[in-house]
């Protein structure tokens, strides 16, 4: 018991060192920088960087806009997390990154403070992502082939510093993200100072952590959520290869 105990303060006391280090980072960019895109940048960035470092190196993280096999495109994304392995092209125009549809897992959109305003903006953007078309293709393997997967459902959310309601992710919160539905529904989001909410694909439950534990209850559902994924996918290139007058 004695060990167990100590194991469990070992991986709090990580845990928590994560969680602050992400704090002060993200502290000093809001006391240093006074232009709010500047400061909007450099935060999609701390984000991007973060789950770069910790997300096994399979998942690519990018701010990216998002493009389908018919020409549609997407609003922007802050944070796309997306695979490279059955998408065999990402289009990068002068540093703005085009990532296809098929390849997306999850996005997320950055913003200082958790709100009503930014709640339905990130819904919006999440929205633009999952009308796009997506395609799928058979796989060949040593053994043979796999047969087309349907393309799973993506994750979306949203991540902030505080939080603008007083009782934070609790009453108002909860009746303001209800508002979100079908394809504007936020699955996952970290509130950093305040916590981070979870809503089980499975179940359809949501779920709250507490503010000490935000940011490593937000990786571990996230990594959870992905997990239930598996891969995507293949892109289907006959579909992209249509814009070609002689493919």
């Amino acid at each position: 018991m004695v060990e167990t105990n100590v194991e469990n303060e070992r991986m709090q006391h990580l845990f928590m060192v994560l969680q602050k280090k992400m704090q002060s980072e993200l502290e000093g960019a809001r006391a240093v920088l006074e232009h709010t895109t500047t400061l909007g940048d450099t935060c999609e960035l701390k984000w991007i960087d973060w789950l770069k470092k910790y997300l096994p190196e399979r998942y690519c993280i990018d701010k990216a806009f998002i493009i389908d096999s018919k020409g549609n495109l997407s609003q922007q994304i802050d944070v796309v997390i997306y695979d490279r392995q059955y998408t065999p092209f990402i289009f990068n125009d002068g540093g703005a990154i085009y990532v296809p549809a098929e390849s997306v897992y999850a996005v997320f959109e950055v913003k200082q403070t958790l709100n009503k305003e930014n709640l339905e903006y990130a819904a919006e953007k999440a929205e633009s992502v999952r009308n796009l078309h997506r395609t799928s293709t058979s796989i060949i393997h040593a053994g043979g082939k796999f047969a087309p997967i349907s393309p799973k459902p993506l994750i979306a959310g949203i991540l902030t510093y505080d939080c603008e309601w007083v009782n934070g992710l609790n009453d108002t919160f909860i009746t303001n993200l209800k508002t979100l539905q079908g394809s504007k529904i936020l699955n996952l989001g970290c509130s950093l100072t305040v916590g981070t909410f979870y809503i089980n694909s499975e179940s359809d439950r949501l779920q709250v952590s507490i503010a000490d534990e935000s940011l490593i209850y937000f990786f571990l559902k996230l990594f959870k959520e992905l997990q239930k994924i598996g891969t995507v996918p293949a892109m289907d290139i006959d579909e992209y290869g249509k814009f070609l007058n002689y493919f």
